[in-house]
């Protein structure tokens, strides 16, 4: 809890400065309050302005965007459609992931997103990431942009652009329709570099020899000892060890019976035990006649192998699905989003290479499923006001243009219906 200090002063701190501020009317110009959010903005907007001689381009990347758009938009609600009918069809208990706190993508609240420099980091530069599309496109297609800023609570939030309304009510179609599918379209991109630079640095990631205990067998010499765990194996018999192999070979001029010395160093604190060893377990079906000491290594090998087939379709899936450690044999992806001792069994090329890790796993991650779900077919998300100007277009030349509220307020339902379904349902299967 050594967090919980400097969490408090700086929310006392944050209260304060935002009291002087409103009760003096300080930097009108620049500071609106929402609440307790505080909005720092400017009207030097002129970057965005920027972007207009590639107007081409933009179009062109705008247009791809809407296009991702409708194919997520149409496999995400398929998704949805098959889950809840699953759910409907199993009626599951309740899990970890349908717990209230794990639904927002609050670093701290939700037990699968660590309140680290990484995640916030990440979470910030995503809605920048979003912001700046929505106001890159805004000047390609004539909407002028009034302010751009930051959103603090404490630290900040995200950030925001203002576009003039009276330009956006005149813009439809498929100007539009870019616009809003601009933001997706750089938090998907961002995000699909970010794990290809991810996966190529896990490439030079290389096997470590260094014999890390990470479980004992109940019942056998290393339990009945209390050796702790994880720990690293340096010395047996007073001998000093810096891999498996030597580990083995010392073990292998022993028999059942003999009494081991064992050193290892656990939390930075050497301790040593002494081991009664027994003979191997049938089950594993060694063959062994040596002292069986009954540890489990951490297989530094198949960790290396897992990483290395990240470079797939599959793999980019299990990159998605690491924070909820869900699919059997890719525990060891936990490396990856998260800091653990893991993290120093293996051989990495340079200093600080696991914070590198960390901050492009993160605002991959992060910029992706902020991307999938501002593109379901829901107002107010993007995806909402895309299937709004879509139904617009093709509906209007018909006559039914009237309709058009009334179709998109019931898919925005059916939608919300089915992200709530597998979390409720759950519950309220089990009451």
């Amino acid at each position: 809890m050594e967090w919980l200090f400097p969490v408090i002063i700086a929310i006392l701190l944050y209260a304060i400065i935002a009291a002087v501020i409103r009760r003096n009317n300080l930097f009108s110009e620049n500071i609106t309050f929402f609440g307790p959010i505080m909005a720092i903005k400017t009207d030097k907007v002129g970057f965005f302005d920027r972007f207009i001689p590639f107007k081409a381009f933009f179009r062109i990347y705008g247009t791809f965007g809407v296009l991702m758009v409708v194919v997520i938009s149409g496999l995400m609600t398929y998704l949805l459609l098959k889950t809840t009918e699953i759910t409907l069809l199993t009626r599951p208990e309740p899990s970890d992931f349908q717990k209230p706190q794990n639904i927002l993508l609050i670093p701290g609240v939700n037990e699968f997103i660590p309140s680290t420099f990484a995640v916030w980091t990440a979470l910030v530069l995503t809605i920048a990431i979003h912001e700046f599309g929505h106001g890159i496109l805004c000047r390609i297609e004539g909407i002028a942009v009034k302010s751009t800023g930051l959103l603090l609570a404490v630290i900040p939030i995200g950030a925001f652009v203002e576009p003039d309304e009276e330009d956006l009510e005149k813009t439809h179609g498929m100007p539009k329709m870019r616009m809003f599918g601009a933001g997706i379209a750089n938090n998907l991109t961002v995000g699909i570099i970010c794990f290809i630079a991810l996966i190529l640095l896990l490439g030079m990631v290389a096997p470590s020899p260094v014999p890390v205990v990470t479980g004992v067998y109940q019942d056998y010499p290393a339990w009945g000892a209390d050796l702790p765990y994880p720990s690293i194996i340096t010395m047996v018999n007073g001998e000093p060890v810096a891999s498996r192999e030597e580990v083995s070979a010392l073990l292998s001029q022993t028999k059942p019976g003999d009494a081991i010395s064992l050193t290892v160093v656990s939390d930075g604190a050497e301790i040593e035990r002494e081991l009664i060893l027994s003979e191997w377990p049938d089950e594993l079906e060694t063959g062994y006649t040596s002292g069986f000491m009954g540890i489990s290594y951490y297989d530094s090998d198949r960790v290396v192998a897992v990483l290395g087939n990240l470079v797939s379709p599959e793999g980019m899936l299990y990159l998605l699905i690491a924070p909820l450690n869900i699919v059997p044999g890719t525990e060891f992806l936990r490396v990856i989003p998260y800091d653990s001792v893991e993290n120093t069994y293996l051989q990495v090329p340079f200093d600080g290479f696991w914070e590198v890790i960390h901050l492009l796993f993160w605002i991959g991650w992060i910029n992706i499923m902020v991307g999938i779900f501002n593109a379901l077919p829901m107002v107010p998300l993007d995806g909402g006001y895309i299937l709004k100007e879509g139904l617009n277009r093709l509906l209007d030349k018909r006559g039914f243009g009237r309709y058009v509220d009334s179709i998109v307020s019931t898919v925005s339902w059916a939608v919300l219906l089915m992200i709530l379904a597998p979390i409720l349902l759950p519950y309220l299967f089990h009451l």
